[in-house]
């Protein structure tokens, strides 16, 4: 198929954390209260940042080591430290959070038009569906995958398939929209064009340009994005 007869984008995949909500005040503040909980000191917001991107069990690893590399804990510390997170983040989830700028009218833009919208986030579904429904975004998406909805998580493209498939869309007429090296590598893996956010969670690494796509400076960029390349590949 040649660029001038592929089919228009029709389907935006969203990250969540970094991308539409900034939820790294209530991720910190249950952080710190479980470490404090557990009789150690709490981390300065801006180092948690960084622990920030493969999903909550790898936060909880790298808060209780301190180190953005670590990669496993005593599985009873472990144990212990996510039921108190647990307990802290069911409490707290959504009241610290806030939306980025244009997310709603981005979402209302993309919805009116007909785009099917899904959410991919390593988030446990346990915490994103009522941080959707808290800040007023469950009504936008058709599809919500989070971070145990299939057995790997971003960077691996499984749960970018996995939201393909949910809403019968193909990867040639489908971008995704990410703050983070995990977002842009797993629409890469999946044949996807890749649209890059500079203010979100990207384990203390600088945003770089994606191979395939842009990098824009706030959500409503997104629409700009497309309605550029649906005319390229309409020819005009």
């Amino acid at each position: 198929m040649t660029k001038e007869t592929q089919l228009p984008i029709d389907t935006v995949l969203f990250d969540l954390d970094g991308t539409l909500i900034d939820s790294m005040p209530e991720l910190a503040y249950c952080s710190n209260q479980s470490l404090k909980e557990m009789g150690r000191e709490p981390l300065p917001i801006e180092t948690l940042s960084t622990f920030v991107g493969k999903g909550l069990e790898r936060l909880i690893i790298r808060f209780l080591a301190n180190d953005i590399n670590a990669t496993a804990a005593e599985p009873e510390l472990l144990k212990e430290a996510k039921k108190v997170f647990s307990r802290h983040y069911h409490a707290n989830n959504g009241l610290f959070s806030e939306l980025y700028p244009t997310v709603i009218e981005t979402l209302e833009q993309l919805k009116a038009n007909n785009f099917k919208l899904a959410v991919v986030t390593n988030k446990a579904l346990e915490f994103t569906l009522p941080l959707l429904e808290k800040k007023g975004l469950n009504q936008y998406f058709n599809v919500v995958i989070g971070g145990d909805s299939c057995e790997q998580k971003k960077p691996h493209p499984a749960p970018v398939f996995l939201a393909l498939k949910k809403l019968d869309s193909s990867a040639d007429t489908t971008v995704f929209v990410g703050d983070s090296l995990n977002d842009a590598l797993a629409a890469k893996a999946a044949g996807l064009p890749c649209l890059m956010l500079p203010y979100g969670y990207n384990e203390g690494q600088v945003i770089s340009e994606p191979e395939t796509g842009a990098l824009i400076d706030n959500l409503h960029a997104t629409i700009d994005w497309i309605n550029t390349e649906n005319a390229k590949r309409m020819g005009n």
